[in-house]
């Protein structure tokens, strides 16, 4: 019985370790006799927890977010992402409709040098970061597909390049690098862990289009796309974070927001299922409505194939609509507000003069998807300020058209909106909400555990020991609870 319940203290041991990410066993792993650096140490912490949590389960990344949607001021959300050693911060734009994450090489021939939207700008340096490596043309990637990107090989140096042509004309080109990327990770009730993770991502030498401009230059795009390289992809293919990420970007004021590797929580989110097998975040749009009253569209005109469809992209500032749905949108409106308004013409745009809230005389507009599921509008969501014009607010339409090709979601109507892109379950939800706020994220699968980003509070957890109840006999666990009070207390174990 003895030699019985030794073996099963061994096995519950072994599981604790596993589990507590090796606390039951100490071992001295740098002698004492042998002196390192603080930077060193520091290091070896960061390796050992992302070590601890990919043996646990996926935490939620909380990342910062500035910028506006106004178009007048700065027109883009960006985000910052530290890597390389030592660690440096970038300035990334967030950007769904895109793969990768790419940042200025110090080596690019044309990046801009200043910013307008008063950031400093810094340059990636492979040869300064000591854990940096260049893609070699062995490498998958140098042959995987990616939305946008050509990828090639440079044999006599042996290194994976790639050039990106965006959606307006710009474009970049460079090669891919390996190296670490630091972020602050919650898992339940613990503090924020300091982790990193190996990542892939573009190192730009050369730039094209509005990206060579310096008035809201920044560092580089951050790519949220679908496609393996994004790093949402790449974290969550390892058990790093989970695969689903949100943002909810505020539209007045100074902007800014919120952006997490995980799920946001709220009941009144609405899901649609993606279209399959798409680059994109494609979404079935299927009729919409104004003040409630459908619009007289051919379905057939929201159709997804090659050159057809409607895509979610918080890195496109306004909203795009093909001609067959934006005229009679348009149409709708002016009748609606007619007889409060004075409807002009302002450089090819339809526009209004309006003498009181918008919210007071504009109608609702509702677009409805696949699922049963709507997106509501508010007036400030598909109109844009552009000045007064004799004493009198103009405001026009946001919504752009486009001849023949893709409607395009951008910043104006995903302002002001929880967004959850879940690609586990193949589906992106929305309701709107006050994004200056903080919100509850799942840190788990099962929904039993949330945050509160932004401020990053912890809601509710789990204990150690009531995760060893899921692992472990009941009697073992009653067995090991009082060393775990004891090893949990104890001050040298905190991260």
């Amino acid at each position: 019985m003895r030699c019985f319940i030794s073996l099963l203290l061994g096995i519950a041991t072994v599981l604790v370790t596993a589990v507590c990410g090796g606390f039951l066993r100490v071992e001295r792993a740098i002698p004492l006799s042998h002196r390192v650096e603080m930077e060193e140490l520091r290091a070896r912490d960061r390796a050992r927890h992302a070590r601890v949590l990919r043996g646990v389960v996926g935490g939620v990344v909380d990342f910062s977010v500035q910028g506006t949607s106004d178009p007048y001021s700065v027109g883009l959300y960006f985000t910052k992402v530290k890597m390389g050693s030592p660690p440096r911060e970038f300035n990334v734009q967030i950007d769904t409709g895109s793969d990768i994450l790419w940042v200025n090489c110090n080596t690019c021939s044309n990046c801009p040098q200043t910013s307008g939207l008063g950031i400093e700008l810094n340059f990636f340096d492979t040869v300064g970061s000591t854990t940096a490596g260049l893609v070699p043309c062995s490498d998958p990637i140098c042959t995987s597909g990616v939305q946008g990107a050509a990828a090639e090989c440079s044999p006599q140096v042996n290194q994976c390049s790639y050039t990106f042509q965006y959606g307006d004309g710009s474009g970049t080109s460079g090669y891919y690098v390996s190296d670490a990327m630091y972020f602050d990770m919650i898992l339940g009730q613990a503090p924020p862990v300091n982790s990193s993770a190996n990542i892939v991502f573009g190192c730009s030498t050369y730039q094209s289009g509005d990206l060579t401009k310096a008035d809201k230059a920044v560092d580089g795009i951050f790519g949220f796309g679908p496609g393996a390289l994004s790093v949402v992809s790449q974290l969550s293919s390892r058990g790093i974070t989970p695969k689903v990420f949100s943002h909810c970007l505020k539209g007045d004021g100074n902007g800014g927001g919120i952006l997490v590797l995980g799920e946001i929580l709220e009941p009144s989110i609405v899901y649609s299922p993606l279209v399959p097998s798409q680059p994109h975040y494609n979404l079935n749009l299927q009729s919409i409505a104004v003040n409630g009253q459908l619009l007289s569209i051919n379905q057939a005109v929201f159709a997804t194939s090659n050159n057809r469809g409607t895509i979610v992209d918080c890195g496109t500032t306004l909203a795009y609509l093909v001609q067959e749905a934006y005229d009679p949108l348009v149409n709708a409106i002016t009748t609606a507000v007619s007889q409060s308004t004075s409807p002009i013409i302002s450089k090819g745009n339809q526009c209004y003069l309006v003498s009181t809230r918008v919210g007071d005389i504009f109608p609702t507009v509702s677009l409805n998807f696949a699922g049963g599921v709507s997106m509501l509008l508010k007036p400030e969501q598909y109109l844009m300020p552009y000045g007064f014009v004799d004493g009198a607010a103009m405001w026009c339409i946001g919504f752009q058209k486009v001849q023949e090709g893709v409607t395009i979601l951008g910043d104006l109507v995903l302002k002001d909106k929880i967004v959850v892109y879940d690609l586990a379950n193949q589906r992106i939800g929305w309701t709107n909400y006050d994004c200056s706020l903080s919100v509850n994220v799942s840190v788990t699968s099962s929904k039993d555990e949330y945050i509160s980003a932004g401020q990053l509070r912890v809601s509710s957890s789990e204990s150690v020991t009531g995760i060893l109840s899921k692992l472990l006999p009941v009697s073992i666990v009653a067995a090991l609870s009082m060393h775990i009070v004891i090893f949990m207390k104890s001050p040298f174990l905190q991260f």
